[in-house]
């Protein structure tokens, strides 16, 4: 399948041009998300103020699992993928970790039971719109005003990247990690 709206391409207007550079590594290509979005400069820079990976009210690691796991659970391999073979192993993620990220349920053994409660979150938000009473009280036992909004933020965030991906086709970056077999 090919991306049902082009990626910008060079030449950029020059404040796009700039902005792209900054995003990532020198001569690295800026993400297939990053210039298909640049195809409309209002959205792409909303998008970016919009991001959350800056150093936040929770662990790097945390809100790995946040994102992984709100990608994974709307089908959002692109952006899993580029996720995971960014930051899986700067957060201490290894194959464990990597497919509990895309596997039914909050019980796997690679996590502690703080992720436990980031894994349910995210699930629950992604089936019900909205957290139960029950593990509401779990999270506030664990997880300050502050951090609950980053998390529910984020996993929102991701889902909205999770459908721009999706109904974009956008094409899978060569570097980026795939789902495990058994998520396909």
């Amino acid at each position: 399948m090919s991306a049902r709206i082009e990626p910008a391409a060079r030449p950029y207007d020059k404040d796009m041009e700039e902005t792209l550079e900054k995003l990532m590594p020198p001569g690295v290509e800026p993400l297939v998300l990053f210039r298909t979005l640049a195809r409309n400069p209002r959205v792409f820079r909303r998008f970016m103020a919009g991001g959350l990976l800056d150093k936040g009210t929770i662990s790097m690691r945390e809100r790995e699992i946040a994102i992984d796991r709100a990608c994974a659970r709307c089908g959002g391999e692109y952006e899993w993928g580029v996720h995971i073979a960014l930051f899986a192993e700067r957060v201490g993620f290894g194959p464990a970790e990597v497919a509990a990220t895309v596997a039914p349920g909050a019980d796997a053994e690679c996590w502690n039971a703080r992720e436990r409660l980031i894994v349910r979150l995210v699930d629950q938000l992604h089936e019900a719109n909205t957290v139960d009473d029950e593990l509401w009280a779990a999270l506030k036992g664990e997880f300050s005003d502050e951090q609950l909004l980053e998390l529910i933020v984020l996993t929102g965030f991701y889902h909205m990247v999770s459908f721009v991906v999706n109904a974009t086709r956008l094409p899978l970056e060569d570097y980026a990690a795939r789902f495990p077999e058994a998520a396909a």
